[in-house]
């Protein structure tokens, strides 16, 4: 029996399916431990109920107001989620789940056929037990879905130049490859088709390879794509014509060119974000990058690696020089260092990787000094000192997984044999993996508060004893994860935030004054608030009517007392 067994497990096939299996266990049980968090968190999830509660799957809205800053892909998918799965946190994070999975699966196809198996597995490994690739598949935020299939797109034109490509399957992976940067487009806009164009136009006036354009079945591929990203764009214009200026200038143009959004950064903003969310490997990368370009051309003169290097820079770039910057934007370069990491890995000299462990523990005893200072941080407006003392526990375990990991790798690889460095590298992968997920997870003792959970059951209570249609009132602050937990949508009063553009559509919905709030909430019967602290304390010295629902420090929820001021 147990020699059947190890015969069993010994083939490749049986190797294979059991890191899958081992990797889907740790990515996907970890959906449901957090709750959502403000901004994008809550802000999908809130968009996808409502769109599944109003059935209108046209036209997004936030908190009852249309919101057009985004497409709506993301949202349909989450709104089909909850209403196949439920509403919940893991079910608002499943798809970008998902993408980051599938993700992880794509590189490692593509590595094996454009390079070798060994170049695949390792591109696998790379990718998914990257802090970037895995924190972001486990948020509920749009650049992951973005990045998802701006990959599909590099990964099929990659598969497509193949020179041993048949024909049939070289048409079938360009369509797809059209196909992908239509979602891609779903997803986030002109990104989605402007990042590959220009990686793709760079790419044929350096290496000079005219004959490429042969190959892309441009009428087709445009056809596929305008069937897929046409529609929605035509509709939601027809029916609301100010969706044209807004979507394209405002959130596309304006966003780029002007620092109006107020997301400043330096130009070198995204170097430290590829160092921390590849620093599992990031010794290795230049080393990657060089042996990558030192590929010589295929027989029919693509050149992969160049067009890897290409679409990595030109994305870093391009959101550099942008007046708005978020950690998630340059995303989509990770598969690309992936590919290559994955082209250079099997390489490595057992000198070269203990030199890379030694860093790699280097860097984690500076961690465990850095995390001596996390007593330090925190205030008595929104988040206490005590939150930051109990995440240092939970720092210092994932410190001290990773440099378990470490010395184990080193251990293993210690006789610098091939088996003994890929068993290494597996588990050196699976390690970071781990670790970054005891860190990534421990945020939900952040995460509650800046969610306000400890006000929902409360509020609950609350609403309940109100007629189902009591006013809830959003005083002065728009709040990114109360809706979604509450299923329940906030009259906007005064600030009108990121909804500015559904307020102008449909004023009525909304108060421009908190002046104008008094005197409805005064004349008013049953009715909630949220509000700032700082407000209701304004509030109370105007002797406004209030009774507290519940409190934190970021929020207030107040009712309409039947007699007097609380």
């Amino acid at each position: 029996m147990k020699n059947a067994l190890e015969k069993r497990f010994a083939s490749p096939r049986a190797q294979w399916t059991a890191l899958v299996a081992v990797f889907a266990i740790l990515w996907f049980a970890q959906l449901n431990i957090r709750h959502l968090i403000p901004s994008d968190e809550g802000r999908y999830a809130e968009m996808a109920r409502e769109m599944l509660a109003s059935g209108d799957w046209l036209a997004p809205r936030y908190n009852g107001y249309l919101y057009f800053e985004k497409p709506p892909l993301q949202t349909w998918i989450n709104a089909a989620s909850f209403a196949w799965l439920g509403i919940g946190d893991w079910q608002a994070r499943l798809y970008t789940a998902l993408c980051s999975f599938s993700g992880v699966l794509l590189i490692g196809l593509t590595g094996a056929r454009l390079f070798n198996p060994q170049a695949g597995l390792h591109a696998a490994l790379a990718l998914g037990s990257s802090p970037y690739w895995n924190l972001l598949g486990h948020f509920n935020v749009l650049d992951m879905g973005l990045a998802f299939w701006m990959q599909m797109c590099l990964c099929t034109f990659l598969l497509a130049q193949r020179p041993d490509a048949r024909p049939a399957a070289r048409r079938g992976w360009m369509w797809l490859c059209w196909a992908s940067m239509a979602l891609a487009v779903l997803t986030k806009g002109l990104v989605g088709v402007l990042l590959p164009g220009a990686a793709l136009a760079l790419y044929t006036l350096i290496a000079r390879d005219w004959a490429l354009w042969r190959r892309l079945y441009l009428v087709s591929g445009v056809l596929i794509f305008s069937a897929i990203a046409a529609p929605w764009f035509v509709l939601i214009q027809s029916r609301y014509p100010a969706f044209f200026e807004f979507f394209f200038i405002v959130q596309h143009f304006r966003r780029y060119l002007t620092p109006e959004q107020n997301r400043p950064g330096a130009f070198y903003y995204f170097v430290p974000v590829i160092i921390a969310g590849f620093l599992p490997w990031v010794s290795i990368l230049w080393r990657s990058i060089r042996r990558a370009l030192e590929m010589p051309r295929q027989p029919n003169g693509f050149k992969p690696a160049l067009l890897l290097v290409i679409w990595i820079a030109f994305i870093f770039i391009f959101f550099s020089l942008s007046y708005s910057k978020l950690i998630s934007y340059i995303l989509p370069v990770a598969p690309a260092l992936a590919l290559l990491l994955g082209f250079n890995l099997p390489c490595i000299t057992s000198v070269q990787w203990r030199r890379h462990l030694i860093g790699q523990a280097a860097l984690i005893a500076l961690g465990c000094i850095g995390a001596l200072y996390l007593i330090r941080f925190g205030n008595h407006t929104r988040t206490p000192n005590t939150l930051y003392r109990a995440y240092q526990v939970w720092a210092y375990i994932s410190l001290a997984v990773a440099a378990f990991n470490v010395a184990l790798s080193a251990w293993i690889s210690r006789s610098g044999e091939p088996r003994a460095m890929k068993r290494s590298l597996v588990l050196y992968a699976f390690g970071w993996l781990l670790a970054t997920m005891i860190a990534g997870n421990a945020h939900e003792i952040f995460g509650r508060a800046s969610a306000g959970i400890a006000l929902i059951q409360p509020v609950r209570a609350e609403l309940a004893q109100l007629p189902p249609n009591a006013p809830f009132y959003s005083v002065n602050m728009l709040d990114h994860t109360m809706p979604f937990y509450l299923r329940r949508m906030m009259i906007m009063v005064q600030h009108p935030d990121e909804l500015r553009f559904g307020i102008e559509q449909e004023p009525h919905q909304w108060i421009p004054t908190i002046e104008a709030w008094i005197e409805r909430w005064k004349n008013g019967r049953d009715a909630l608030a949220l509000m700032s602290p700082a407000l209701y304390l304004e509030l109370v010295a105007r002797s406004v009517p209030m009774r507290v629902v519940a409190r934190d420090m970021r929020r207030v929820v107040v009712t309409k007392p039947q007699s007097g001021p609380d």
